[in-house]
């Protein structure tokens, strides 16, 4: 278990976190290409990079259609290399990523029996539950500055976007050691910063 990470004892509803995930009209989500199913040749890296503030380039130009950015947002895969790809049942091209490829842009505390369930949107419209499927960590940078993450899914993660993790820190509270601050989300205490 991750050290900034403790489980309370109380156990997340998993009917909870599914209402949760539902659209503002209550359907529940699409699924996804199985991607990590799919084994096609590697036809080399394209022109194509997510920065790190969650846009998508093509050719050095900005791509400024959500609907576009969200379709290559679901083929995309992380492999053990450490590589970003774009994966298609007969081909597989290697993309750049600055940071993570996705930005967590929202943050929504929900509260139901006692607990609390933080839901996390990214830039491209992926909604997920903090939880022990889907962890916060944190990394501290060189000068001290928090990285703070969520996973998405698979081997995906969203960089909490800088009001997002304001919102974390005003909802924060003592965390497991002295001069950490954490929130809860699905009865999980997440370390998200040092004091």
């Amino acid at each position: 278990m991750n050290d900034n990470i403790k489980t309370s004892q109380l156990r997340a509803d998993p009917l909870a976190i599914a209402r949760l995930l539902r659209d503002e009209d209550g359907n529940d989500p699409k699924g996804l290409p199985p991607v990590h199913k799919w084994n096609p040749p590697y036809c080399g890296e394209i022109d194509m990079e997510i920065r790190r503030n969650g846009q998508w380039f093509y050719l050095g130009t900005p791509i400024n259609r959500p609907a576009l950015a969200r379709l290559f947002s679901t083929v995309l895969r992380r492999d053990d290399d450490g590589y970003f790809y774009l994966i298609t049942p007969v081909e597989k091209v290697r993309i750049r990523v600055e940071d993570a490829p996705f930005l967590a842009i929202t943050v929504d505390r929900h509260q139901e029996d006692g607990m609390d369930y933080l839901k996390f949107t990214t830039q491209t419209g992926d909604v997920v539950v903090a939880g022990p499927e889907h962890p916060i960590r944190i990394t501290y940078r060189a000068d001290g500055e928090p990285g703070p993450y969520v996973h998405v899914r698979d081997n995906l993660e969203a960089l909490i976007g800088r009001n997002v993790y304001y919102q974390l820190v005003a909802w924060g509270e003592p965390g497991i050691e002295e001069g950490s601050l954490a929130v809860r989300s699905a009865g999980v205490l997440y370390e998200i910063g040092r004091f």
